[in-house]
């Protein structure tokens, strides 16, 4: 049992980090934050758009959570749940990015 917590964190951490970084990439490349509401101009752009969702989403989904909160429109509570949607969210991608490197 606490080594599946274990590894579940680990898992978390990964996928929290690997989003992380992918945004802060796109926010370097082309000077704007990721959003969910992003123009697509093409099907290659769709599909770096869909991708940056998916693994980037839960670095997006708490950075607006925060900023929210911040700004009063969301009570600790909507925090807290934002949170935990956004560890569930990780552990996901984490899941996603982890077994892409392990075929590796």
């Amino acid at each position: 049992m606490p080594g599946d917590l274990l590894l579940a964190a680990f898992i978390a951490a990964s996928g929290f980090i690997t989003a992380g970084v992918l945004g802060s990439f796109y926010q370097l490349v082309t000077g704007e934050p990721p959003r969910f509401f992003v123009e697509m101009k093409g099907p290659f752009s769709w599909l770096i758009v869909v991708g940056l969702w998916l693994v980037a989403g839960p670095f997006i989904f708490m950075r607006n959570a925060i900023q929210g909160y911040y700004r009063d429109m969301f009570s600790p509570t909507m925090l807290a749940a934002a949170g935990g949607l956004t560890v569930m969210w990780s552990i996901l991608s984490g899941t996603f990015v982890l077994s892409f490197l392990l075929v590796l």
